[in-house]
């Protein structure tokens, strides 16, 4: 069962639904464990695209390279771990993140490939690391129901293997791997608010015309596992 996500709104007019399936903790309660989060997740078509062409087709996965939470299935060992530990609210530390994914595309090699058109299906290895600050927020009328405020800069990885690259981007020369940045901020009140907005920027883009900043702006979900 779904136990939460977000649907997230992207410049370019994409928008995304992720969910997460569940997060386990693998090794000895109290002890050194591993974090491993399940995601899957959808994306739509670009709505401000108004005559699809297969050079346009996948402007989605641009986007999805640089988003970490991204994917049809989506399974990662994530974790923030704080400078100093601390019950205040305010605090510093490292947060990470790497796994696997699923991704989908439309290919558009070769006119005379047989599966030009279709919908295909790749894996992506992808990471983050950056730093984490953090610290209370509430509502001017109700200071008891205190949240957090946080903010956050990463870099981002991902890999997938040149020949699928070509498949779905038109490149011509890849070794698959991409890099870049994000800088985000967040707030969290339990039953008021839970939303985030991330500016992303590829330091190596699949491609020159997709160079352009990302910007996403995204709203929580939480599902009431007594349904």
């Amino acid at each position: 069962m779904f136990s939460s996500g977000f649907i997230d709104v992207i410049n370019n007019g994409q928008i995304n639904a992720s969910a997460r399936f569940d997060k386990l903790y693998m090794g000895e309660v109290g002890k050194f464990s591993i974090p491993i989060s399940f995601y899957g997740g959808v994306s739509n078509n670009n709505f401000q695209q108004q005559t699809p062409t297969f050079s346009k087709s996948n402007d989605h996965l641009v986007v999805q390279y640089l988003y970490p939470l991204s994917g049809l299935i989506n399974v990662s060992i994530d974790d923030t771990k704080y400078l100093k530990k601390t019950a205040n609210l305010t605090k510093v530390g490292f947060t990470y993140r790497l796994g696997e994914r699923i991704l989908n595309g439309v290919r558009i090699g070769d006119i005379t490939d047989p599966h030009i058109g279709k919908a295909t299906s790749f894996l992506n290895t992808f990471g983050y690391g950056g730093l984490l600050f953090q610290t209370g927020a509430w509502e001017k009328i109700n200071s008891k129901n205190v949240g957090i405020f946080w903010t956050v800069v990463r870099y981002h990885i991902c890999y997938t293997q040149a020949k699928n690259i070509r498949n779905f981007l038109p490149a011509v020369e890849t070794n698959g791997l991409y890099t870049g940045y994000s800088v985000g901020f967040g707030i969290e009140i339990d039953k008021v608010v839970n939303i985030k907005a991330i500016y992303y920027k590829y330091y190596k883009a699949p491609e020159s015309e997709y160079g352009l900043p990302i910007y996403q702006f995204s709203f929580n979900y939480m599902m009431d596992n007594k349904c």
